[in-house]
């Protein structure tokens, strides 16, 4: 069922990252209703001003989507403002060290409840209101990292979304709800800030999610190119177990964080 128009609401959860934010454009352009979950940030101030110059209807709650209260209270003010929930797009996310051992007890905990706690609470409580509409849609973002375990503990929250979007998708599928895992590669993104101009702007994923409301997927790996290592992982796991066992691409891969950590701490 195609998902466009005044008459659908769709609460964005990470609305002001680089992703999100995106998303939400791209979501203005199809007059799509709009909540902006978010933690406190200026650019959803601008996003909403954005929306009211479209003549788009818009609703900021600032959330943090590791508290269950802010996540129902989000729920609450979407159903009393539009009266239904037709989207749900969990793009909040944030990075790790691919270093297991860079990481803080802090660091892992936090990943957690950001990449896979956060998008289990916000399916959970919306699903009530979408079982009885008898419709409604899904996505979540998840990562490549999702599919070859080279990230650390931010790999670990993604395979652990993508088992819980499978899980999900199955449960409700019957009560006519649509559930799609995007799975980006590297993108132009503040988590990404080593790679520069040199990989392709969250617009890509942007797309990906408008495209999975017109006519949903099970996953969509993008950019493109990304399908083919995917697949690979996951038809010769021992094959990434050996190219990224060895020493010399550990380093490489660890060299660029640590660099960072170090001149964020200075």
């Amino acid at each position: 069922m195609e998902y466009r128009g005044s008459e659908c609401v769709a609460i964005i959860a990470g609305a002001s990252g680089a992703i999100g934010s995106v998303t939400v454009r791209a979501l203005l352009e199809e007059k799509i209703s709009v909540v902006l979950a978010a933690l406190p940030d200026p650019s959803l101030d601008v996003l909403a001003r954005e929306a009211r110059e479209r003549g788009v209807r818009c609703l900021v709650v600032p959330t943090d989507i590791t508290k269950r209260g802010e996540i129902d209270a989000l729920v609450a003010k979407t159903l009393a403002e539009f009266g239904r929930i037709d989207v749900l797009i969990n793009a909040a996310g944030i990075g790790s060290s691919p270093s297991m051992c860079d990481s803080s007890d802090a660091d892992l905990e936090n990943v957690v409840a950001v990449n896979l706690l956060g998008p289990a609470r916000l399916m959970h409580a919306v699903l009530p209101a979408m079982k009885a509409q008898g419709r409604g849609s899904i996505v979540n973002v998840g990562s490549i990292a999702g599919e070859a375990g080279v990230m650390g503990i931010y790999s670990g929250s993604k395979f652990g979304l993508r088992g819980l979007t499978d899980s999900v998708r199955r449960e409700v599928r019957s009560h006519g709800i649509e559930v799609t895992l995007i799975q980006p590669g590297f993108v132009r993104s503040p988590m990404n800030p080593a790679l520069g101009d040199s990989v392709p702007g969250p617009e890509v994923v942007a797309d990906a999610i408008v495209a999975s409301l017109r006519r949903p997927k099970r996953k969509h790996v993008v950019p493109a190119v990304y399908r083919v290592p995917v697949f690979i992982a996951g038809a010769f796991p021992a094959l990434i177990d050996l190219i990224f066992g060895n020493a010399r691409i550990q380093e490489r891969l660890n060299r660029d964080a640590r660099a960072e950590r170090e001149t964020t701490s200075a």
